[in-house]
């Protein structure tokens, strides 16, 4: 492994974490002001600082993006993100959640996915498996930073690695 820094160490600036989950920096800004998605790595204090996104609030920031893009309230959504932070976030790879358009619902297993949608009306999920594996995809192309040091950390692009190189030599 070497030197590379836990997922926890590394945080995302705003403008990486949209081009990420796909949506604007006026959409990030307002949700980290009113705490549907906020920072968890730092948050910002005054204009000089540059507030830091973790991997699983890009992911979250995805999954609010997929609801609103199906119509689903934005206070339906902020009801959603909650649960999921009260549950620390915990096996949000292997969720599945599910929505009829009003509620949002988590769904950990077929039978309750099946329940879903046995009643009716139209039902819009989100493997959130594979928003975790596109995020993820996108932030291998783009620049996350050290939380410690504020070194900044390049993706997984070959063509970054002479870069990565010479970043250690300097």
């Amino acid at each position: 492994m070497g030197g590379d820094p836990a997922p926890e160490q590394i945080g995302y600036r705003g403008p990486t974490a949209c081009a990420a989950a796909g949506i604007t920096y006026r959409q990030l800004d307002y949700w980290a002001r009113t705490g549907l998605v906020e920072p968890s790595v730092r948050a910002a204090y005054g204009s000089g600082t540059q507030r830091l996104y973790s991997f699983r609030d890009v992911v979250v920031l995805k999954i609010v993006k997929r609801f609103l893009d199906t119509g689903v309230a934005l206070q339906n959504i902020r009801t959603a993100v909650q649960h999921l932070r009260d549950r620390g976030f915990a096996d949000l790879d292997r969720m599945t959640l599910m929505s009829d358009g009003a509620t949002v619902y988590e769904c950990t297993s077929p039978d309750q996915v099946v329940s879903l949608l046995q009643g009716g009306q139209g039902v819009f999920g989100i493997a959130v498996g594979v928003v975790w594996r596109d995020v993820e995809s996108a932030l291998s192309q783009l620049h996350g930073e050290r939380v410690d040091t504020g070194e900044t950390l390049l993706g997984h692009n070959p063509a970054d690695e002479l870069a990565a190189r010479r970043n250690r030599a300097g």
